[in-house]
Formats: structure tokens, C-alpha cells, sequence
């Protein structure tokens, strides 16, 4: 079984915190950006199809620097994400929001928004966070033997920061190593003793084990979660938050998948580590990380 995989590329986020769009942010030294990198890795285990959910503002300067340098039989389609993509019996509410909300509707809007360029499966993965080669070959070699939908998850300690506490969502398994559930825990960061505690979703202290496997926006999917996505978009729409901060967010949208026995996850551990970043201040290290794994030139 060969099915086509495409990889889709979430590149819509304004990157707020980091003080501009990170997603094309070129690596000091290394002079590629992570998506670019990514995009390589994911060319070398077989992919030839590329989806990149972008945003407007960013759109000239990915097709002038960033499209002509990509492989000549890498097919490329470029989606819009943008605050007015709505069913349309949402069209007046989406307009009115324009206006005052910065932010895009979220992963979970942004993915959809993929929806008509993924034919079969898909690899998705956020354009700011680089996951390592054999990530790609450990989702492409699923998807030869599996239909089930698949995640890449990281130990945690290879996903912390010397910057401060992280916020990660811990993967629950079962017995056949399959996802039960994503827990979101806060401000994950190491204590004296060398322990690693972080709050859950009440506030309540926990303790994480070091190899503890965190989901980083790696996933394999496919036709079903759009389904999913858009049914669930529309419901998200009518019953909750339209306001500026709130987020229709992928990974409740896998877990109704899960619960709604629509799908399994087969999860696997990472074989390499996950480096992303959230500052500008940390461009220069994960440039040297990054250089390091891939044996770039580092300049």
C-alpha cells in the first residue's frame, strides 16, 4: 500500500509573542528557515506534495524567496487562512469579527482550510517547530501498513526551555500504544530535586516522568478529521466564545475523533529530538542546534 501523503504546513500564525512572522524567519548562519528545513526532510522520506496554510501578509515573500528553491517535482499548493473561511450561515458573524480579531480562528480552522488540496493522507505539522528527519520516515512507513492516524510524539525533556516552565500536552497511551488522550499540563519546568511538576487544567500540581511523551503538532491524518473539523467548526461557531481570544484548536478535534471511536492513534516515540522556539532571542541556539543534527554549514 502506497497511499499519496501530502504534507501540510500550518504557516498561518502571526507569531505574536515572537514580535513578527517566525514562520519565515530565517536560521542565523544557516539562512533557511525551519519550514524549509522541514520541508526537505519530509522530500527526502518520499513526499511530493507540499501544503502550506499560510496567511496573506506572508504570502509574496514565501512565493519570491521561499517557493523557487524548493525541489522542481515538488507539487505546492498555497492556502489562505483567513477569518472570513466560515459556513456560510456564519458569514455575518465572521465580518463583524474581522474588524476587532487579530488572531486567526486556530489550528483546528487552519488544517481545515486544507481541506480541498489533501487528496488521501496527510503529515501535518506547525512551520515554527522543527521534529527531525525520521519523523517523516516513521509516519510514512505507517501509513504503508496502517490506516489508523498516527502522531510523533517527544520524551519531555527533550521539549523544555532554559527560558522558563513550558506548557505541553502529555500523550496518554494504552496497552497497544495507542493515544487515549492529550492532557494539557502548564508550566512544566524542573524543581531542585531534578523532578519535573507542572499544573493540570485545575491547577493542581503534577508530577511528570522525564521520558513522558509530549505531542508537539506532529500528526498523520486523513479525509476523516476534515469531516470532523468541519462539522465541529460550525457547532464551534454556535455555542461558544466568539469573542477575540477564543480558538478552535486541532487537538480537541483528534480527541473527539478518539472518543467517538471515529479513529485510532498510533503513536510513536520520537527517535530524534523536537526544537522549536516562541523568541526572537532564541533564533541563534536553535540555528546551532538544528545546523548540528543536520550537519549544515553553520556560519
Amino acid at each position: 500500500m502506497n497511499p499519496h501523503i501530502s504534507l501540510v504546513v500550518l504557516a498561518g500564525g502571526l507569531g505574536s509573542r515572537f514580535g513578527g512572522a517566525k514562520q519565515i524567519a530565517p536560521l542565523p548562519g544557516v539562512n533557511r528557515t525551519i519550514m524549509e528545513l522541514s520541508i526537505e526532510d519530509a522530500y527526502n522520506a518520499g513526499i511530493r506534495h507540499l501544503v502550506l496554510v499560510i496567511n496573506a501578509a506572508v504570502r509574496a515573500y514565501i512565493e519570491q524567496e521561499i517557493l523557487p528553491k524548493l525541489p522542481e517535482d515538488l507539487e505546492v499548493t498555497l492556502v489562505e487562512q483567513r477569518l472570513e473561511d466560515v459556513p456560510t450561515e456564519y458569514a455575518q458573524l465572521a465580518a463583524q469579527l474581522a474588524a476587532e480579531r487579530q488572531k486567526p480562528w486556530g489550528t483546528g480552522h487552519a488544517l481545515l482550510c486544507a481541506k480541498e488540496a489533501v487528496v488521501d493522507k496527510a503529515i501535518v505539522i506547525t512551520a515554527d517547530d522543527y521534529y527531525g528527519s525520521q519523523a517523516y520516515q516513521q509516519l510514512v512507513q505507517h501509513f504503508k501498513h496502517s490506516d489508523n492516524w498516527a502522531c510523533v510524539a517527544y520524551p519531555l525533556q527533550q521539549t523544555l526551555s532554559e527560558q522558563g516552565g513550558v506548557n505541553r500536552g502529555i500523550c496518554a497511551l494504552n496497552e497497544h500504544q495507542q493515544l487515549v488522550r492529550v492532557d494539557e499540563v502548564l508550566n512544566i519546568q524542573y524543581q531542585d530535586d531534578g523532578s519535573l511538576l507542572g499544573l493540570d487544567d485545575k491547577g493542581q500540581a503534577r508530577t511528570l516522568a522525564l521520558d513522558a511523551l509530549a505531542s508537539m503538532t506532529c500528526w498523520g491524518i486523513d479525509k476523516r478529521l476534515f469531516t470532523i473539523l468541519a462539522e465541529n467548526f460550525a457547532d464551534f461557531l454556535g455555542h461558544h466564545d466568539k469573542g477575540n481570544a477564543k480558538e478552535y484548536y486541532l487537538p480537541d478535534q483528534i480527541q473527539y475523533g478518539i472518543d467517538q471511536h471515529l479513529a485510532v492513534v498510533d503513536v510513536y516515540a520520537a527517535k530524534q529530538a523536537w526544537m522549536g522556539m516562541t523568541y526572537k532571542d532564541e533564533l541563534p541556539l536553535l540555528a546551532r542546534n538544528i545546523a548540528a543534527l543536520k550537519g549544515l554549514s553553520h556560519k
